[in-house]
């Protein structure tokens, strides 16, 4: 809970921005609450809304779906080696990672008495409760509302630039190859291809490059986590020395 906490508020309100936008489409609130169970992708879902409103064009919405939903496919590579032998709970894991899910799923350091697979299924399981709960009780609200709620789909990218920007501070003493990577590959695709046919040459060219640089990166992992011990080191011994002198 403590750990899925910030993101469970964060999703209860960008689904509830999603769950008022169906509504003042004219939606019933069943709709935003299924979705966000069966779909449980944020972007797709806010994308969605368009799509059903718009002329019916199976074949684009397949596309446009692999589009968006292909980083799950990275992000579950990478998750490979900590799914393994989870048994039933595998299935769930494997559909409930998003982003954040994977951030905190990668980023956590699970102690030896806690089991890995449960971690792992409540912090997936609290994370797409928060969100289907901020749909169902948008989707109540929005069929009430009657002002404008022009911008709405703008928060799920004010969501990932805040992430962006969490994680840059975090690793500040850390090399930033890997983040100024990711916005320099899509930038260049987005002159290349387009603001529609971008997001597949970028994931491309960044898994390429990152498994070029990965020797590079590593190396620079080791050297932070040496300096970081031998600076630890040295303030505890200049703690000492100082209680020494006292």
């Amino acid at each position: 809970m403590p750990r899925t906490l910030p993101v469970c508020i964060s999703f209860f309100f960008l689904a509830l921005s999603y769950g008022v936008l169906m509504g003042t489409r004219g939606f019933s609130f069943l709709w935003p609450m299924c979705m966000s169970a069966f779909i449980f992708t944020g972007s797709m879902e806010f994308v969605t809304v368009d799509l059903l409103v718009s002329a019916f064009n199976p074949l684009a919405a397949f596309m446009l779906a692999v589009m968006i939903g292909i980083r799950h496919l990275f992000y579950g590579i990478s998750m490979l080696g900590r799914f393994k032998n989870m048994g039933l709970k595998k299935p769930y894991l494997i559909f409930s990672l998003c982003d954040e899910t994977f951030a905190i799923d990668n980023g956590t350091k699970i102690p030896d008495t806690v089991d890995r697979g449960w971690f792992y299924f409540f912090v997936g399981l609290l994370n797409q409760a928060s969100w289907v709960a901020g749909a169902t009780f948008g989707g109540i609200l929005g069929g009430r509302i009657t002002f404008g709620t022009s911008g709405l789909d703008f928060v799920m990218t004010a969501m990932f630039v805040v992430i962006f920007v969490d994680q840059w501070m975090a690793t500040k003493h850390k090399s930033h190859m890997a983040a100024l990577t990711g916005i320099a590959v899509p930038a260049i695709c987005l002159s290349l291809f387009g603001p529609d046919d971008f997001m597949i040459p970028s994931l491309v060219v960044m898994l390429v490059v990152f498994l070029v640089l990965r020797p590079y990166l590593d190396d620079l992992n080791i050297q932070n986590t040496i300096r970081n011990a031998d600076g630890e080191t040295g303030k505890e011994d200049e703690s000492m020395d100082k209680e020494a002198r006292a």
